[in-house]
């Protein structure tokens, strides 16, 4: 019976871990379809003699992205929006979080039905409205408007991101830093935000993944390559050019992608802990 039970447990792991790597491998073809058309030396990804292994390889394309494209002054752009936008998201969204998940006042709840109602509405809805306000303070076309879109945007996600794990905090563990005379500065900056930091690092890194991709209202609010985010200067690079310039546009793609990617792989020992205990609570 237990050897049967044994048996069981190996199979059903067996086939567990079969589905999640056919799931990966899967997940991957696109990208590996992108590094065989940014390699392909004939640029024949839409010929009939297409091959998923270029049978000639070459890394010119590559050259081409950072030679005779504005790549890097792209990537200058959205290094200062994703900068900008953590800064200010994290800056308010912290102290109202913790504001909301310590303090009992009028509204308290109201107000986080009313944050959290906004959110679930997709951001698109709100663009002509948003448009105009912004042309109303000469905000169009300038980094500084977009920030504050996606900083209004993401604030909203930190700070109800942050009170979930705020709550999740024992209150005796404050208690305990004010007997031995620790003011409310010193329990959010010595020991509310040392434990909260998978949660901070998390939330971080999902504001610098929304900004890094975004491109709904950064290829509509800004014009001109120089102004450019990396998001909305791919879609330049394939609506402007021929089927020729394909391999190019794969391999800025891979190259745009690479720093989250490595920004992924670092904080990946904190997503788990960082997302599940980022529940809202009343």
């Amino acid at each position: 019976m237990k050897r049967k039970k044994w048996m069981k447990r190996i199979a059903g792991s067996f086939l567990l871990n079969g589905f999640f790597i056919i799931c990966c491998l899967l997940a991957l073809l696109p990208i590996l379809y992108a590094l065989s058309v940014s390699l392909d030396a004939k640029g024949s990804l839409l010929s009939a003699n297409f091959s998923f292994i270029p049978q000639e390889i070459t890394g010119e394309h590559y050259i081409r992205v950072f030679t005779e494209k504005p790549v890097l002054q792209w990537f200058g752009n959205t290094m200062l929006m994703t900068a900008a936008t953590v800064l200010v998201a994290m800056v308010t969204a912290v102290p109202a979080a913790y504001v909301f998940s310590r303090r009992k006042f009028a509204g308290r709840k109201v107000v986080l039905r009313v944050l959290l109602l906004l959110y679930s509405f997709p951001s698109v809805l709100s663009m002509f409205a948003i448009y105009k306000l912004m042309s109303t303070f000469g905000m169009i076309n300038t980094h500084i408007g977009l920030i504050i879109i996606y900083a209004g945007t993401m604030s909203v996600f930190a700070l109800l991101n942050m009170k979930g794990y705020f709550d999740a905090i024992p209150v005796e563990i404050e208690e305990a830093g004010r007997i031995d005379g620790c003011d409310d500065v010193k329990i959010v900056t010595k020991i509310v935000l040392p434990l909260a930091r998978p949660t901070l690092i998390v939330t971080g890194v999902m504001i610098v993944n929304y900004v890094w991709n975004e491109y709904i209202f950064s290829i509509n609010f800004l014009t001109g390559s120089d102004r450019m985010t990396l998001a909305s200067g791919l879609y330049s690079l394939q609506a402007t050019e021929t089927s020729g310039s394909w391999p190019v546009f794969a391999a800025a793609s891979l190259v745009v992608s690479f720093p989250v990617l490595v920004i992924f792989f670092w904080s990946q020992r904190y997503m788990v802990s960082g997302l599940t205990s980022g529940g809202v609570r009343g």
